[in-house]
C-alpha cells in the first residue's frame, strides 16, 4: 500500500438545518489500502462517505482526488476517478447483468454509438473479477442478495475507477454471502489495488477486510489505525458506550469482537428434601 493520499477531506463540514454532522474534519486515504468506516448510528459514517464522493454538500472544506479539487472534476473525469455504491440500488425490470455493467462504460464512451471493444473487454474484465460472467445474461433481478452486490460492484469495476466508496455493502446479506462478498472485495483489492473506502457495522467483517479501521463518533474520528489496534476493548466502549471484549482470530489471530452480554441469570438449584 502506497502512503501518497488518493482521497483527502480537509476541513469538511456538513449540515443538516442546525445541526452539524460534520465539523472542521480532516481525513487522507491511502493509495490502494481498504478503509473501514465504523461507529454507532448517526455518527456521521455515511455522510463523511457521501462528502467524500462528491454527492453530499458542504457547509465548508473540499474533497480532493489525487491532489486535484474534486469540485472542480468534470463529471467524466470524477467517475473515472471514483464509484459509489449505496446501501440500496434500484435495478430496472429486465436488465441483465452484462447490460448493468455496462453502465460503468458511460465515463468512457462518446454521447453517441455502442460499445466499443474496449468497453466490452472491460465489461467482461469486471464479470470475470466478480465471477459472474457465467451469469451475464441473467437477470439482475432473478439473482441471489450476493450475486446482486457483486453486479453492482462489477459495474463499478467496469468505470475502471481508481476508488471504491461502499456503503454497508453487506447489509440484508445473509451471513453466507456476507462472507463471500467481503472475500471478493479483498481479492479485489490485492489483486488490483483497487483502493476501498467501506462503512461497515459489522466489526469482525472490518477486521477481516480492511487495513485501516477509522472509529467514529458524533462527527468526529475517535481512533484510526489498523484493525488490531483500533479494535480494542477501550476504544470500542469508548466510541460505543458497552462493554467489549476483543478475541484472536485462532487461525490469523485477526482481532475478533464480541459484546460483552450480560450472562442469564441461573436459575436456582431445585432443592430435594
Amino acid at each position: 500500500m502506497s502512503g501518497a493520499a488518493v482521497l483527502e477531506g480537509r476541513g469538511l463540514a456538513v449540515a443538516y438545518g442546525a445541526r452539524r454532522v460534520l465539523d472542521g474534519l480532516d481525513v487522507a486515504i491511502a493509495a490502494g489500502g481498504v478503509t473501514a468506516l465504523c461507529g454507532p448510528n448517526g455518527c456521521g459514517k455515511s455522510t463523511l462517505l457521501r462528502a467524500l464522493a462528491g454527492l453530499q454538500p458542504l457547509a465548508g472544506g473540499e474533497v480532493l482526488v489525487e491532489g486535484r479539487p474534486l469540485a472542480g472534476l468534470r463529471r467524466r473525469a470524477r467517475a473515472q476517478a471514483l464509484a459509489m455504491l449505496a446501501q440500496v440500488n434500484e435495478v430496472p425490470s429486465g436488465l441483465t447483468v452484462f447490460e448493468l455493467a455496462a453502465y460503468g462504460r458511460h465515463a468512457h464512451r462518446p454521447l453517441i454509438g455502442g460499445l466499443s471493444g474496449a468497453d466490452r473487454t472491460a465489461i467482461l474484465d469486471a464479470l470475470d473479477a466478480t465471477g459472474l460472467r457465467a451469469h451475464a445474461a441473467r437477470e439482475v433481478a432473478a439473482l441471489s442478495g450476493g450475486e446482486r452486490q457483486r453486479a453492482w460492484i462489477a459495474m463499478a469495476l467496469a468505470q475502471q475507477c481508481r476508488v471504491l466508496l461502499l456503503d454497508e455493502p453487506t447489509t440484508w446479506l445473509d451471513v453466507r454471502h456476507q462472507v463471500e462478498l467481503v472475500a471478493a472485495l479483498k481479492a479485489l483489492n490485492r489483486a488490483r489495488g483497487i483502493t476501498i473506502v467501506c462503512v461497515l457495522h459489522d466489526l469482525n467483517q472490518a477486521a477481516a477486510l480492511a487495513d485501516r479501521v477509522l472509529l467514529m463518533r458524533e462527527g468526529r474520528i475517535c481512533h484510526d489505525g489498523p484493525p488490531e489496534t483500533v479494535l480494542r476493548p477501550a476504544p470500542l466502549a469508548e466510541v460505543y458506550g458497552v462493554e467489549m471484549w476483543r478475541l484472536d482470530h485462532p487461525d490469523s489471530a485477526a482481532p475478533l469482537c464480541v459484546p460483552a452480554f450480560a450472562p442469564a441469570q441461573r436459575r436456582p438449584r431445585e432443592v430435594r428434601s
